[in-house]
């Protein structure tokens, strides 16, 4: 059951962090990656910080995955940015 519901709040914090992000094209199980490792991020900056999630259960660990994913996209842009911008010639 543990299983399932990681990939659930992956799966719902990657979706959510694309649409706000904009499209990454990631596919289904890209989301459900990026949801994960979003999870390990946000735990990272959230305790590292000294936050507290503002909601409690489920609903708190999508929110700190969610914004872990947010993090994790706009960094991969950046990444995929300067790289493209330096392929140029």
């Amino acid at each position: 059951m543990d299983i399932l519901l990681l990939l659930v709040v992956g799966l719902v914090a990657g979706v959510l962090a694309s649409l706000v992000v904009g499209g990454t094209g990631y596919g289904i199980i890209g989301d459900i990656v990026v949801g994960i490792a979003g999870a390990f991020v946000g735990g990272y900056v959230f305790k590292a910080a000294g936050w507290a999630t503002p909601f409690a259960g489920i609903a708190g660990t999508i929110f700190v995955a969610f914004i872990g994913a947010v993090i994790l996209l706009v960094i991969i842009r950046l990444i995929r940015g300067a790289t493209a911008g330096s392929r140029r010639v």
